[in-house]
């Protein structure tokens, strides 16, 4: 059994992993992390499931009275980085599938999981569909090199571009010349009309209710192109790849960023 805790328990995609945890034969769910309620069973509060599983505010306190093998972070930026550092001191291992990650983030938490010999993930999509399209853009790239992509998210989503979105462009520069596209004198009669840039490729975002995440990856070449998109409908379409993840992360002892690196 994989002893797990889940934080952001009450959140949207906090509450499918809690649900997916309890439905895994060989998970166990053994606490969980969420700004309300501290210390009060999970069965005792409306709209949670009915299970004896304490709540808490505080991370340490969580970690050091549940002892989970596991924690999955479903939260915002700061918040995950510091649930990230906090588990890796504790020796448990996190998988964090919050996006908002900087480069020198990533760095930090590399050193601090191998200087703790504890194995992290970091996955900006955890939706299986939504990592082959990287993967599958990734090899496009080598033979159609002008790409741009197109990430819709809900409205309530705080980041842009997405992380997948950059994760994207990330993979498609390592095998792409980095150059600018368009017309060499191209201007913008209204700023940001261009989207983001990324290594000469440019990023669009849309924020928009009704939406949960969606990405299209197009790509031109002489007289044709060709375009890629997945679509997540509902968030429990990430929970394979939770599981995936959950699995995969007790047999490392370093981080990875992106499921890209586990699914081959």
């Amino acid at each position: 059994m994989i002893k797990i805790v889940v934080a952001g328990a009450r959140g949207k995609m906090g509450s499918e992993a809690v649900q997916m945890v309890l439905n895994e034969p060989d998970f166990e769910l053994v606490g969980a992390v969420d700004l309300h309620d501290n210390r009060k069973m999970m069965s005792d509060i409306d709209g949670m499931p009915d299970v004896k599983v304490m709540l808490f505010e505080d991370m340490g306190e969580c970690l050091q009275e549940t002892k989970p093998d596991v924690l999955v972070d479903l939260t915002a930026p700061e918040v995950g980085k510091r649930h990230m550092k906090i588990a890796l001191e504790h020796g448990v291992r996190p998988v964090v599938g919050t996006t908002g990650f900087t480069a020198e983030d990533v760095k930090e938490l590399t050193m601090l999981a191998e200087n703790e010999a504890t194995g992290a993930i970091i996955a900006p999509n955890f939706a299986i569909g939504a990592v082959l399209l990287m993967k599958f853009s990734q090899t496009a790239a080598k033979y159609l090199s002008d790409v741009e992509i197109i990430e819709q998210h809900h409205d309530r989503k705080l980041d842009a571009p997405s992380g997948t979105a950059v994760k994207t462009a990330q993979m498609i520069s390592e095998v792409r010349e980095s150059r600018k596209q368009g017309h060499p004198d191209e201007e913008e009669t209204m700023p940001g009309a261009r989207g983001a840039e990324v290594d000469g490729m440019h990023i669009h975002s849309v924020r928009l209710p009704g939406l949960i995440a969606h990405q299209e990856v197009i790509f031109g070449g002489e007289g044709q192109s060709l375009t890629m998109r997945h679509d997540s409908y509902h968030r429990s379409s990430f929970m394979p790849g939770i599981k995936l993840a959950v699995n995969h992360v007790m047999g490392i002892n370093t981080l990875i960023y992106g499921l890209d690196q586990i699914i081959q």
